[in-house]
């Protein structure tokens, strides 16, 4: 995207300066959840690959099997929840809230910004019932739903910094934390934000990620941002 095309995007999407409040009021105690996946810096890429990206093999809602870490995340800037197609709670806020977010990425979207979802209830959700709800919700192309082995679901989502300190509560997957996590693998960039946040301040901070841009002046909210260098 040139700097000009940046510029009026994010004119377009008239971002103001609240998202330290967006932060605080939303996240809440999850705030900690940002700030405790950190790897230490002097860690490789690769030592940051092996501890966080486990390389399992997941399923796609379209059928295809892939490989976390090789095909999903590797070289990429990915956005990555997790959610189940029956949940009653804020799954639904959050997919409509990144549906948003989608729609104001535009074709960036499965072309160099690429959207995940996994599931947490992998007995559940096979493709099949996955691609019913990505055809329900009218999602389009580039936002990739997955499931897999739920003992490996169940490790790839701790490794990613979706868990409570509650073991109890962490157990309970209807009490999953409603964050989104988002990054650049390549630059070892990595930060979460609330699902529920305001779509243009999400898009803002996931294009934080792309270093081949420019960034966005501070008036919309440049200093709030909570981005994190990992390895």
């Amino acid at each position: 995207m040139s700097n000009v095309s940046r510029r009026k995007m994010l004119a377009a999407l008239a971002v103001t300066p609240i998202a330290a409040g967006v932060v605080a009021r939303t996240a809440g105690t999850e705030a900690a959840v940002i700030n405790s996946w950190v790897a230490p810096e002097d860690k490789s890429r690769e030592k940051t690959r092996e501890h966080y990206f486990p390389n399992f093999e997941l399923t796609t809602h379209e059928g295809r099997k892939v490989k976390f870490y090789d095909d999903l995340i590797k070289d990429k800037i990915v956005v990555i929840n997790f959610m189940y197609a029956n949940c009653e709670g804020i799954c639904p806020a959050i997919t409509m809230n990144l549906k948003q977010v989608q729609k104001l990425l535009g074709p960036r979207v499965g072309r160099d910004i690429f959207m995940y979802s996994i599931t947490l209830k992998p007995d559940e959700d096979t493709p099949s019932k996955l691609r019913h709800y990505v055809q329900m919700h009218h999602l389009k192309p580039g936002w990739t739903f997955l499931t897999g082995k739920p003992e490996e679901i169940g490790i790839l989502r701790r490794k990613l910094g979706f868990y409570t300190s509650n073991t109890e509560q962490d157990l309970n997957v209807t009490n999953h934390i409603g964050m989104v996590r988002y990054g650049n693998e390549a630059r070892q960039w990595w930060a979460m934000c609330p699902g529920k946040a305001n779509p243009p301040w999400i898009v803002e901070s996931i294009l934080w990620m792309d270093d081949g841009t420019e960034k966005p002046a501070p008036a919309l909210g440049r200093a709030a941002k909570s981005s994190h260098k990992l390895g």
